[in-house]
Formats: C-alpha cells, structure tokens, sequence
C-alpha cells in the first residue's frame, strides 16, 4: 500500500516537471470544463425541485474563458509549436 501511495505520488510531481508528456494547459482547461459541467447539473437538478441556482455571471464567464483560453493555447502551440526533434 506504501508503494501505491509513493508512486502516485510520484507521478502527481511529475506532472510540475519541466520535461514531460502531460500538457498542462489541456489538464486545466479539462479541470475548468468539469467544473462548468457540474454548475450545470446542479442547475438542471434545482430547477428540477423549483429552486433557482444563482450562479454570479461573472465566475461562470471566467471559466468559460479558461476553458477556451487554455484549449486554444494548446491548439495554437501544436500548430505553431512543432517537434523537439526537429
């Protein structure tokens, strides 16, 4: 159980290396829309039992942005970005 804990760990700090293959910009992006699909659900679940959920615009809209911030990043950096190898 020691070493499980270790190697997660582990692989956790990998992810702050500078020479991996985790692209970190994809990590948040996919973190910021998982965030939104959950404001989301708890939305539908509101409405569902007559509740209004107040979500302040301005917090949805940031993540929004970080989402297609980070995407779009990550897109332009593989066009214009190439290979280490090269």
């Amino acid at each position: 159980m020691l070493n499980y804990l270790k190697n997660k760990w582990m692989a956790f700090k990998n992810l702050f290396d500078d020479d991996n293959n985790i692209n970190e910009k994809s990590v948040v992006g996919f973190l910021a829309f998982t965030v939104m699909v959950i404001f989301a659900l708890a939305d539908l679940l509101t409405g569902y039992f007559g509740k209004d959920l107040v979500i302040n615009e301005f917090i949805y809209d940031s993540f929004v942005l970080v989402v297609l911030g980070s995407f779009g990043i990550a897109e332009v950096g593989k066009i214009f970005g190439g290979k280490k190898g090269e």
